[in-house]
């Protein structure tokens, strides 16, 4: 009921008097008192005027299972596990997942001591700054096309960002979110799969949002919304965003198999697009000009006129020539 009380307040207009709620969620006007006094004790403003009742005035950066739950419109993120601390929460959804969770149960923590980036590098965590969440999803694919969903996941924090801040970031292939060539956001997309299906996967997003200065070793790689808009970026809000994002991108995935509903879109915000580009891998580096990416995901480069190689995405590593972007 709280959680609900909190979306009415927040989509009127005025006043929602106790006798309104009280008939809608057939409770007691004392029940509601002490749901809007819980709702205070969050952090949230409410105004309370005798014989016009209640008026949501407004929050600070608060990250609860309410508050993301008020935030939350479409089907993603509608089942939220939130934690203050957790080791991670790629583990935590990969064991929800193990148990049953279903399609769009989403783990939200506001710190966690054990994440992990692609190919094992560590996030940096502090609690109460940054966004980590992961997303479960059980799609009927094939086990080779996971690795889309990490596109797909890179377009939905892309236009998160945009809609809640208006900073118009940019996407390293093939899931860095980055801005003024240094990295806001990091994706690690894991899978439980069986050769001819899939049993569940797990999206892991980590989002530098309101931090105020990085390590002396990330500094010249590592930014944050807040140092690039110069505001505090309220993360409910965020969180929000990118699942309404995601779970439209992600539709149009499925229903295409591929992603060739949605090259031109991740094309125009890809930043190594029609770039020099170093390619990392195994057997040697090499050097070409990004053109893009193809249906299957994978970047294209074009090493000399009329050669182009197909880089596929967790196999190696992309860097700008003269640097990280």
């Amino acid at each position: 009921m709280k959680t609900e009380i909190l979306k009415l307040l927040k989509e009127s207009d005025g006043y929602l008097s106790g006798q309104e709620l009280c008939g809608r969620f057939g409770v007691s006007r004392t029940a509601v008192w002490k749901a809007i006094r819980q709702l205070e004790e969050e952090g949230y403003q409410i105004e309370a005027v005798r014989n016009k009742g209640y008026h949501f005035i407004g929050s600070c950066d608060i990250m609860t299972k309410t508050e993301i739950n008020s935030c939350i419109k479409g089907r993603f993120g509608r089942e939220v596990e939130y934690h203050e601390a957790i080791d991670s929460t790629n583990i935590r959804a990969r064991r929800l997942a193990e148990e049953g969770a279903s399609t769009g149960t989403l783990v939200v923590s506001d710190c966690q001591n054990a994440g992990r980036g692609r190919r094992g590098r560590t996030w940096v965590s502090p609690s109460g700054k940054n966004i980590f969440m992961s997303l479960i999803l059980r799609p009927d694919i094939l086990p080779a096309s996971a690795s889309m969903i990490t596109l797909v996941a890179a377009l939905a924090v892309y236009d998160g960002i945009e809609s809640v801040t208006g900073l118009a970031a940019g996407i390293k292939w093939p899931n860095d979110i980055v801005a003024n060539g240094k990295k806001l956001c990091g994706i690690l997309t894991e899978m439980s799969a069986e050769l001819e299906g899939i049993h569940y996967v797990v999206v892991g997003i980590g989002i530098n949002v309101n931090m105020e200065e990085f390590p002396e070793e990330v500094r010249q790689t590592a930014t944050s919304l807040l140092l690039e808009t110069g505001e505090k970026v309220r993360r409910s809000r965020l969180v929000a965003a990118i699942m309404e994002a995601f779970e439209q991108y992600y539709e149009e995935f499925i229903s295409q198999g591929d992603l060739s509903g949605l090259i031109s879109v991740y094309n125009k915000h890809m930043v190594n697009a029609g770039k020099e580009v170093r390619v990392l891998e195994k057997s040697g580096d090499y050097i070409g000009k990004a053109l893009g990416i193809n249906e299957k995901g994978e970047l294209l480069v074009e090493v000399k006129p009329g050669e182009v190689r197909h880089v596929i995405s967790g196999e190696v590593s992309v860097r700008g020539v003269y640097g990280y972007v």
